[in-house]
């Protein structure tokens, strides 16, 4: 039918611009359809020439069309698109993201859905204070129960759509208190007719799947439904477009799975073979011609992701110019990275460039620091990509207020700002009290606090919290006294428990906030206290050039600025210069990678997504030596410089001495043999007689030299094994 139409219609608007893989997609028939959409193969004009397709050839109403974004401004640039083809409003058309979509369908549905009519949304913020509120009713120690902890249990547990009866009784203490928590959150929230986030799609998922007339209704009504970024979806969501789904109507889902990179927040690239196995006859079509980057590039990323196993499978490829090699530069130090990066970036602006073609891609949020460093020194306008800049981010205005208490106890500012941090009981309405007390006395409240302790003004538990923080502080401020100065900001993380508290959390997001604390102790070890005044103490002189520092503004949206991002931020980004900082082993691929067997495979989509966000010119850099956790170690360069052919990259650096040539220095073994036989290789589990059992996740050298890293678990860790003396046996 779609054939005769397309005789009697001009529909040259719709393919001509296309290239035949986007042609085949746009018009291919009713059907379910899997687009693996390569980086950079255009797959938001296929989706809105798709949507089009079905509106002027398929004659389907706009209202029978359900389309899925994962973010408001890829909504937001559909509905703009379509309405410049259509030539019709796209407001009334449901084009959105889960959760817009979800909210729409809540407030359609509020009293089948068991919700009062005016419901109201929480952001996260709010459903924090909430579980905390909840934390405390309870009258437990938020430094062993934080809220954050609580926070990532529940939306867990809600994504993979599991309510509190639906969990079985547990006689773990923790899991038993989490399940706790929960229950009572959710009796809260469905009293007041609070819905978080993770609630909108369960509560639709639930309205839907339990009212066989609203199901019914949905899938009347969405005769066909089209999703982007299909590899994000998670658990919840497959379920929830599986619901709508139905004979009579049809899906195209377009995703990359070698561009899934969120995990940690519950996506699951395996929905794709989930989609192929739940619809047979599914129609797979490849988008393999990029429009972004060099061949070169292309080229390298391919042979790269090459690595992972279990994949669709793709070949990005340009009509465009191979382009330069990719440049490789081998720092001696990550002062020394940062000051190259930087370099190549003025040089980039001096040849007419702007520094708003440039972005920095990095694994770890705290790799910021030194590069930002760099750039102030050097005057180039930068701006962290959807984040703050390193002393601006919340813990380390922590630390750094328990320094200044610690050096001048009458810093009121940084009294208020760490006196219940991490909590200890120490009430807002306390506080109050102790400020007014301050006032009407003239005094610090430091003083104050040790006035209401000595007068017992308060409540015995608050004057037992306000005692053990003064006596916190007093301990800390003896103790450091005879310490350098990364010692004493380790000894002042430590001390107060900071480390601790955030180490509960174990979400993406807690680790950085760990790894921003360690990159403190970094900055305090590199310190010259000279570089702000010879006359003062290393600890004032520290803390001075922090606050300088965090008075430095990032350049304004109106100027031409370098981007800084980490490598998850920089998804669906290009630029035409882009550097990937930092590759090296334990950094890029991340140590955590190590503790999951998925975890390598993600690491290397990783960098394949940072290295096809670059268009014209690509660096690679690492570092020989970098400062971790307050001391200079060595590095080895990642194991995804050795994946890249040689015939891809050129190296930049210029050596007083003769190097190793590239391939030689990044060359690792994937297996060996040892002297008694015994056959070993990455991946392989290995049991050891002292350290147990264990994932062997590097190989160096070869014969009776060699060397393996071997990956404990948690509770050992990572160590480096002769190979000859190991005896390591396959578990």
């Amino acid at each position: 039918m779609a054939s005769a139409r397309m005789h009697a219609m001009d529909i040259s608007h719709l393919l001509n611009d296309l290239n035949d893989k986007q042609r085949e997609a746009v018009s291919a028939p009713l059907a379910n359809i899997l687009v693996l959409a390569g980086a950079g193969s255009g797959k938001t004009r296929v989706l809105v020439h798709r949507i089009t397709w079905l509106i002027e050839v398929e004659k389907l109403s706009p209202f029978n069309i359900l389309a899925v974004t994962f973010t408001n401004k890829a909504a937001r640039e559909m509905k703009t698109r379509i309405e410049a083809m259509v030539g019709m409003t796209a407001n009334n058309m449901w084009v959105g993201t889960f959760h817009s979509l979800a909210h729409r369908i809540l407030r359609a549905h509020w009293e089948a859905a068991n919700l009062p009519k005016n419901f109201q949304i929480i952001d996260s913020d709010d459903q924090y204070r909430l579980i905390r509120r909840i934390i405390r009713e309870k009258q437990l120690d938020e430094a062993k129960w934080p809220p954050r902890q609580a926070q990532w249990y529940i939306n867990n547990k809600k994504d993979n759509g599991i309510r509190p009866k639906d969990l079985p009784k547990s006689y773990d203490h923790f899991e038993e208190m989490m399940q706790s928590i929960y229950s009572e959150y959710e009796t809260i929230c469905q009293k007041s007719g609070l819905i978080d986030f993770a609630e909108m799609l369960l509560r639709t998922y639930e309205t839907i799947r339990d009212h066989k007339d609203i199901k019914e209704h949905y899938q009347k009504r969405f005769r066909y439904i089209l999703v982007d970024e299909f590899q994000d979806t998670n658990t919840l969501q497959y379920k929830w477009l599986r619901l709508l789904s139905s004979p009579n109507n049809n899906s195209m889902i377009v995703g990359d799975d070698d561009q899934s990179i969120y995990s940690w927040r519950g996506a699951r690239v395996d929905n794709l073979n989930r989609f192929e196995k739940d619809y047979p006859d599914t129609l797979t079509i490849r988008l393999e011609q990029n429009y972004r980057s060099s061949g070169n590039i292309l080229s390298a990323a391919n042979k790269l992701i090459a690595n992972n196993h279990d994949r669709f499978g793709k070949n990005l490829w340009t009509a465009a110019e191979e382009g330069e090699l990719i440049s490789l530069y081998s720092a001696f130090n990550d002062m020394d990275e940062a000051r190259f990066i930087v370099e190549r970036i003025r040089k980039w602006q001096q040849d007419d460039g702007r520094f708003s073609e440039c972005a920095i891609l990095y694994r770890s949020n705290a790799q910021s620091r030194i590069l930002e460093e760099a750039l102030i020194q050097a005057g180039v306008p930068y701006r962290i990509y959807g984040g703050l800049r390193f002393f601006d981010r919340a813990e380390i205005k922590n630390a750094l207020a328990y320094l200044n208490l610690i050096r001048h106890h009458d810093n009121d500012s940084a009294y208020e700002r760490i006196v219940n941090v991490p909590p200890r009981g120490i009430g807002p309405r306390t506080v109050e009290h102790i400020r007014e007390l301050s006032r009407e006395r003239g005094q610090s409240m430091w003083t104050t606090t040790f006035d209401v302790v000595k007068e017992k003004r308060l409540p015995a538990r608050a004057t037992n919290a306000l005692n053990n923080f003064l006596e916190l502080i007093e301990e800390a401020t003896l103790a450091i006294a005879d310490l350098e100065l990364a010692e004493v900001i380790e000894h002042v993380i430590h001390h107060s428990t900071l480390r601790t508290y955030l180490a509960k959390d174990r979400s993406e997001k807690g680790h950085s906030r760990l790894e921003n604390l360690d990159e403190l102790v970094n900055a305090a070890g590199q310190f010259d206290p000279d570089d702000i005044d010879e006359d003062i103490p290393p600890l004032s002189a520290f803390l001075t050039h922090a606050a300088l520092e965090a008075g430095e503004t990032q350049a304004s949206q109106h100027q031409d600025y370098v981007q800084l991002m980490t490598l998850h931020s920089a998804k669906g980004l290009e630029f035409p210069l882009v550097f990937l900082a930092g590759l090296e082993e334990g950094l890029f691929p991340h140590q955590m990678s190590m503790e999951d067997p998925n975890g390598l495979s993600e690491e290397r989509r990783l960098c394949y997504v940072g290295m096809t966000r670059a268009m014209k010119k690509l660096y690679f850099t690492y570092a020989e030596t970098r400062y971790l956790y307050g001391q200079e170690k060595m590095q080895s360069p990642s194991r995804f410089l050795s994946e890249v052919p040689e015939q891809h990259i050129e190296e930049v650096r210029l050596r007083t001495k003769v190097s190793t040539p590239v391939s030689k220095r990044f060359h690792q073994e994937t297996s060996i043999s040892t002297a008694s036989g015994t056959s070993l290789q990455v991946g392989q589990q290995v049991t050891h007689s002292k350290f147990g059992e264990g994932m062997i996740v590097t190989i160096e050298g070869s014969g009776a030299k060699a060397r393996l890293q071997v990956n404990f678990g948690k509770d050992v860790g990572t160590k480096w094994l002769m190979a000859e003396y190991a005896n390591l046996t396959p578990a």
